[in-house]
């Protein structure tokens, strides 16, 4: 699996956000989170947004830094991406919990 960050330059709250995804697993994606001391609060659908003061300990750790396009390709070619879904739109198969 590998972990993959965007630049935190999303704001929201007063703040600047990042992105961190897998490649592979939502499950390893929570582990390391949690290792890096992100809540799962901020755990959105298919990604944590993480606060820009976190960003350096998500690279330290092993995050690999890219853009936030390639953020979304990598959701996709994965299988992971969730997106919302509109109000108007009918219920569809959920999405899978992990895969890996």
């Amino acid at each position: 699996m590998t972990v993959y960050i965007d630049p935190p330059e999303w704001p929201g709250h007063g703040r600047m956000w990042s992105h961190l995804i897998s490649d592979s697993s939502l499950r390893e994606l929570h582990e390391f989170a949690a290792d890096i001391g992100l809540p799962r609060r901020a755990f959105d659908r298919d990604h944590y947004d993480v606060p820009a003061e976190s960003h350096a300990a998500a690279v330290r750790r092993g995050a690999v830094e890219v853009g936030s396009r390639e953020v979304v390709r990598r959701l996709h070619a994965a299988g992971l991406r969730r997106r919302r879904r509109s109000p108007q739109a009918p219920a569809g198969p959920a999405a899978p919990a992990d895969r890996g």
